[in-house]
């Protein structure tokens, strides 16, 4: 492939850029209080859908209250993302929390459990 053919591949890291920034102070909504990660973004190569993996420090509650918090600021993240990078049309967003750490914990737990289990 070309340069050209891997476009969405460097939208997706500018976007990850522009929501960390977005998220550091730009956000006034205080559901977004807590402290907010962005590990990832997924784009798709026709530039209509977003995945922004995000981590969430805190308890059940407050990550669902950060979840409804930028769910409800998306529409303003994607026209500050039309603007900034100057895209032709806002891309959906969609906000996953991103679980990767607490199922590694949980594969780690188990190998531990395992080879527990396994000395004599």
């Amino acid at each position: 492939m070309t340069v050209a053919g891997h476009r969405y591949e460097r939208i997706a890291e500018e976007i990850r850029h522009e929501v960390t920034l977005m998220l550091a102070g730009e956000l006034k909504d205080p559901r977004l209080a807590n402290s907010v990660n962005v590990s990832e973004v997924r784009v798709t190569p026709d530039l209509k859908h977003v995945r922004v993996f995000i981590e969430i420090a805190g308890d059940d509650s407050e990550r669902k209250a950060t979840l409804h918090g930028l769910a409800a600021a998306s529409g303003f993240v994607r026209h500050e993302l039309v603007e900034r990078l100057r895209l032709r049309r806002a891309p959906e967003l969609i906000f996953v929390p991103d679980q990767s750490e607490e199922y590694a914990q949980h594969i780690e737990d188990l190998l531990k459990k395992a080879k527990e289990h396994e000395a004599p």
